[in-house]
């Protein structure tokens, strides 16, 4: 079958093949071309892409395979997406260990970019909760991957890109929650600095930590934003009133975005005026309160299609980890996305944790990670992202693979020195669009 795929950021505009792949296969599907696992499509760039390629479609290994409802521990096929293990588990009283801003990635796709969330300085990433999987390779050989069993492909494999193989199932450990509502606050800062403070106020009480930032805000106000922090609600805090152990689920009230925006709706006025009414948008500085655990986590998953906002053009999005012991390095790089008057108006700062990741090319590590989505407007987008890519270099940060569409080769390898080491573990017959950029 022939499609033309875009990632979630819509760019690039690739073409390529794709067959979908199910349990009762023995052996991958044989092709002339180069192959890539591809689950629901959520990265932002081009390592969900395979220019002139084949895309192994997973979204057709839907099944739970196992569930032990005393130890949490799920073993499920990988194109199983987080959504549907969400329905299944919460009225069980479990959660999902690790997950990004969206349900709406699969178990592969979230193991191939050992994606992290709003509690890596808890719990880390994704790839930390792995038990196991099967890996598939082009030549018909099926492996299970475990810290104790082909430890290397395991390793390579989380955060791999998709690149090792196919994984077929994985088995990892969800955690016990007694309700589905959170215990919340939100809260009102002024700069970067009170960022910080509120940041290490609420690691060590939170387990869920992440802030909005203003892109647009200059001077005394560079960086002012409104910090979120959350628990799971404990059994002694769930009120009286509420007479079962976990509330119905909520009736679907999603809204799909239905027509591309125009490509100049966003523009550099009304990314200021939204990010002022959103700042705004609480009269006191700190709001407390309980809430559904779905738009605490995943509000940006109730405008389903909403990177239609960003119209045909489509948007590019940018995210880095930095030290996080001199904060200048972080308002060098605010400054210079404020200078540019190319603010985004969906931007995340977070503190990362301490916590080792398994894979050898995953993106967290200690350090403050700033997440950004810029409208593309072509060269100038592209030049202030080459500017930030110089401030991250010199502090030997680093820029996430899955949300990437224009990292060159050099910034990519000064990022991933171990991106050689790595290269021995690719299946020859796998590659990305992603891959074949960074590494040319």
């Amino acid at each position: 079958m022939s499609n033309n795929y875009t990632s979630w950021g819509r760019f690039p505009k690739v073409t390529q093949q794709s067959t979908p792949i199910s349990w009762r296969n023995n052996s991958l599907p044989y092709s002339d071309t180069l192959l890539l696992p591809h689950g629901l499509g959520r990265s932002y760039g081009d390592v969900c892409l395979n220019d002139q390629g084949m895309l192994l479609t997973t979204r057709t290994l839907n099944r739970f395979i196992s569930f032990d409802e005393q130890t949490g521990v799920l073993r499920c096929e990988s194109g199983v997406s987080f959504a549907e293990i969400l329905d299944f588990a919460v009225p069980r009283g479990w959660f999902l260990p690790v997950t990004p801003g969206t349900k709406f990635v699969t178990v592969g796709g979230a193991i191939a970019n050992d994606v992290h969330g709003k509690n890596h300085h808890k719990a880390g990433t994704f790839g930390k909760h792995i038990r196991c999987f099967e890996l598939l390779r082009s030549d018909g050989e099926r492996l299970l991957c475990s810290p104790d069993s082909n430890t290397e492909l395991f390793t390579a494999t989380i955060a791999g890109l998709g690149l090792t193989g196919l994984i077929t199932w994985a088995e990892f450990t969800l955690r016990p929650i007694h309700h589905r509502a959170m215990k919340t606050e939100n809260i009102q800062f002024e700069n970067v600095e009170e960022f910080f403070s509120l940041s290490a106020e609420s690691d060590q009480d939170y387990e869920y930590t992440m802030s909005w930032v203003d892109c647009s805000a200059k001077g005394s106000h560079l960086g002012r934003g409104l910090f979120f922090r959350g628990n799971h609600i404990e059994k002694e805090e769930i009120p009286e009133t509420w007479n079962t152990p976990f509330l119905q689920k909520l009736p679907a009230i999603a809204r799909t975005m239905p027509i591309n925006l125009p490509n100049f709706a966003l523009n550099a006025k009304t990314v200021q005026l939204f990010n002022q009414l959103y700042y705004n948008q609480q009269s006191e500085k700190v709001v407390t309160g309980l809430t559904d655990y779905d738009p605490f986590f995943y509000p940006l998953d109730a405008i389903l299609e909403w990177n239609r906002l960003y119209g045909t053009r489509g948007f590019l999005q940018y995210q880095c980890v930095v030290p996080n012991d001199d904060h200048r390095i972080i308002t060098e790089i605010l400054s210079t996305i404020a200078e540019s008057g190319l603010s985004s108006f969906l931007a995340v700062l977070k503190n990362f944790g301490d916590v080792e990741a398994m894979g050898m090319l995953s993106f967290p590590r200690k350090g403050v990670t700033l997440a950004l989505d810029f409208p593309m407007k072509g060269a100038a987008t592209f030049a202030l992202l080459e500017r930030l890519d110089a401030i991250v270099r010199e502090a030997q940060g680093a820029v996430y693979p899955c949300k990437d569409a224009r990292l060159s080769s050099q910034s990519f390898k000064t990022y991933y020195p171990q991106w050689e080491a790595f290269s021995q573990y690719i299946d020859p017959r796998f590659s990305s669009s992603f891959w074949r950029r960074v590494t040319r």
